[in-house]
């Protein structure tokens, strides 16, 4: 019998330029009892190709969604874990595929869960990687660390079956609950633009020469992950600073207008 939690998660794929790579990618979900695919933009589908490499699992690409930008794909999810394949300038929270078998087949009670799958001849550009809570690593041969999208894919799908498969003996790692549900991602984006312009506003920020603040910010409350209360105290606090900033202005601008205005009797 299939738990419902597997309709919970959703593998995504980004760009993909080979057809033939969707429909393995179909057919290894199928194999793990997964049947949620994203494409983001895909450069040749609907194709032929991807009917025959999917084999038996023509349902999996009969239920694809295809979207226009990763956020469309990963809007509602309260976990998002991007693959990548090298270290980066600067660190993510890091998972291995087992970890993120673990991880996913937890939350995926609670909340929707995205992996997501770069393109197949630069992965995931840093941009996208920076709207993920974590990155999973597959630690290949470093003389050969080169794995096709569909083979990655099928690793991690591996993983996420072994969890489901020791959870229902019993013996799934427990991951302590929480009181409040976590912010999705559509919910967090809101937040970091809202971020992004009080910054700015309060002169922290130089928008000409920003550097790597906003990168940093995004991976700390990542690293965190606010649940939905503590999101909405933070974006309290934001909206305060910026009422304030806009009536203290006011009031300046307003005594600089009576300071100029000549008072009776004065010429």
């Amino acid at each position: 019998m299939q738990d419902e939690r597997f309709n919970s998660i959703r593998m995504v794929m980004v760009n993909t330029t080979h057809p033939g790579n969707i429909g393995a990618a179909a057919r290894a979900m199928k194999n793990m009892g997964l049947s949620r695919l994203v494409l983001v933009a895909p450069k040749d589908y609907p194709s032929d190709k991807a009917v025959w490499r999917a084999a038996g699992a023509l349902d999996v690409l009969d239920k694809i969604e295809v979207v226009e930008t990763l956020d469309d794909a990963i809007a509602d999810c309260g976990l998002v874990i991007g693959t990548s394949a090298r270290e980066r300038r600067i660190p993510w929270p890091l998972l291995t595929p087992r970890e993120c078998g673990d991880l996913t087949w937890a939350e995926a009670e609670q909340h929707n869960v995205a992996i997501v799958f770069g393109r197949e001849d630069r992965g995931l550009t840093n941009e996208e990687l920076h709207k993920c809570n974590y990155h999973v690593h597959i630690p290949a041969n470093p003389e050969y660390s080169a794995l096709n999208i569909s083979a990655a894919l099928q690793v991690i799908v591996y993983e996420i079956r072994m969890s489901f498969l020791a959870w229902k003996d019993g013996k799934a790692p427990h991951f302590d609950d929480w009181d409040m549900p976590p912010a999705n991602h559509k919910e967090m984006e809101h937040y970091f633009t809202h971020l992004e312009k009080t910054m700015e506003t309060v002169g922290f920020l130089d928008p000409e020469n920003p550097r790597q603040t906003l990168t940093r910010m995004r991976r700390l409350f990542s690293r965190i992950r606010m649940d939905q209360m503590e999101l909405n105290i933070m974006r309290g606090m934001l909206t305060s600073i910026q009422n304030f900033i806009f009536h203290t202005n006011n009031k300046i601008q307003s005594l600089e207008k009576d300071s100029d205005t000549p008072k009776q009797g004065e010429n």
